[in-house]
C-alpha cells in the first residue's frame, strides 16, 4: 500500500497500543522519535521528504499524543519508552531500522541501540538530550552533583508551565505557555513556524498527559542544592541521570553510523541550558545558588561519541547555524540533506 500524504493509524503490541504517522508499507523502515511535550506531530512534514525507497514511521510515545498514556517507570531510565519502540518495530515486522531521535527522542533512540544493536541501520540524534541524561550532573563524563540526583527529575519543571498544559492553554499571555515555549525555546526566535503548523505543534504540546506517572512526574526532597531530588515515576525523572546513563555505548557491537546534528542557538539542550537550574542559578534566576556547576550537555554527548568513534564507530556532527533546538522544522532542506547522506551511505 502506498499513500500521497501523512496517514494516522493505530498499532496494538504486546505492551500498548500505539498511535503513529506514516505513509506506507514498504521499503527500508525509518523510525522518528519525538521528544518531551511534543508527539510525533512534530515530524510530520520530514516524513514527505524521504523518498519512496524508505518507510518513515513516527510513533507517539506514551502519555503522548494519541498512545495508550500508560505511566512511566521513571527507575527504568527511558527502557519503558524503548521497549514500546521495540514492541512496535517487531509488531510492524520493521526488522532493521534506521532511527531518528530528536531532544528526549535521542535518549530514548541511545537507550534502544545500547539495547538492540543489531537491529539498527543507523542512528540519528537531533539536538539529543545528553547520554547522561537532564540536569544535575558535571564535567563531560556525567558525575552526580549528589548521589540522589538533586537537581534533575520531576519537580524542576516549571509549575505555571505544568498548570497551562494541563489546562489546555492555546494563548501566548505568559512566557510559560505552551505557545510561548514553542515559539521561545524549541525555535530559535524570531522564526516561527506557518500558523497552521504552529496551531498543530501546540495541539501536539497539548496532548502531553500530566502528573507524577506521566509529565513531569513526582518528586522527593533533597538536603543538597536547589533542594529536590528525582521520584520513581514520570517523564523527568526517567531523564535524571540517577537512572538515565548511557556511558559505555562505545562497548557495542555491530556499531551502526551515527549522525549527530544540532542547532548552534539550542536553549534547551546546551552547555548553558536555560532549563537546567544549576546554570539558571549561576545567573541568579533561581536563588541560594551554591556554586553548582552547569550540566555540560553537548560536551558530554561528544566525549561519548567520540568514545564510540575511538572503538570504530561512524560518526558525523553537523552543526547548524543560527538555529535552535528543533533544527528539523526551521531548516528542514539542511536537515533533510544531512540524514539522507546518512541513509544512503549504509546502502553503498
Amino acid at each position: 500500500m502506498t499513500s500521497n500524504g501523512p496517514r494516522t493509524r493505530h498499532v496494538t503490541t504486546d505492551r500498548l497500543t500505539v498511535h503513529l504517522t506514516d505513509l506506507r508499507d514498504e521499503g527500508e523502515p525509518v523510525v522518528f522519535v519525538h521528544g518531551n511535550v511534543s508527539s510525533s506531530a512534530f515530524w510530520r512534514t520530514t516524513l514527505s521528504r524521504l523518498p519512496g525507497r524508505y518507510r518513515p514511521i513516527a510513533p507517539d510515545l506514551r502519555g503522548f499524543g494519541g498512545t495508550d498514556p500508560l505511566p512511566v517507570d521513571a527507575t527504568r531510565g527511558l527502557r519503558d519508552h524503548a521497549d514500546d519502540l521495540h514492541a512496535l518495530l517487531t509488531e510492524l515486522g520493521a526488522g532493521r531500522a534506521h532511527l531518528v531521535g530528536w531532544s528526549m527522542g535521542g535518549g530514548v533512540v541511545l537507550r534502544y541501540l545500547r539495547d538492540h544493536p543489531a537491529a539498527v541501520r543507523s542512528v540519528t540524534l537531533v539536538n539529543p538530550v545528553s547520554p547522561y541524561g537532564f540536569g544535575g550532573t558535571h564535567g563531560v563524563g556525567g558525575v552526580l552533583n549528589s548521589a540522589d540526583g538533586a537537581g534533575s527529575g520531576g519537580a524542576t519543571a516549571s509549575p505555571e508551565f505544568v498548570k497551562r498544559l494541563a489546562e489546555g492553554d492555546r494563548g501566548e499571555d505568559s512566557p510559560v505557555s505552551p505557545r510561548s515555549v514553542l515559539a521561545g525555546c524549541y525555535v530559535r526566535p524570531p522564526w516561527r513556524p506557518a500558523p497552521e503548523d504552529e496551531e498543530a505543534y501546540v495541539e501536539s504540546m497539548l496532548s502531553t498527559r500530566t502528573g507524577d506517572g506521566h509529565y513531569p512526574g513526582d518528586s522527593t526532597v533533597s538536603a543538597s542544592w536547589p533542594g529536590v531530588a528525582p521520584g520513581t515515576r514520570g517523564v523527568l525523572n526517567s531523564l535524571s541521570p540517577l537512572y538515565f546513563r548511557i556511558d559505555d555505548l562505545h562497548l557495542i557491537d555491530p556499531k551502526p553510523p551515527v549522525l549527530w546534528i544540532r542547532g548552534d542557538a539550542d536553549v534547551i539542550v546546551s552547555d548553558t541550558s536555560l532549563f537546567d537550574l544549576a546554570h539558571l542559578g549561576a545567573t541568579g534566576a533561581v536563588p541560594g545558588w551554591d556554586g553548582t556547576p552547569a550540566q555540560p550537555m553537548v560536551a558530554q554527548t561528544r566525549h561519548v561519541l567520540d568514545r564510540y568513534a575511538a572503538e570504530g564507530g561512524a560518526v558525523r556532527e553537523v552543526v547548524v547555524a543560527d538555529a535552535g533546538h528543533a533544527v528539523h522544522l526551521e531548516r528542514p532542506e539542511e536537515f533533510t540533506a544531512a540524514l539522507l547522506e546518512l541513509l544512503e551511505s549504509t546502502r553503498a
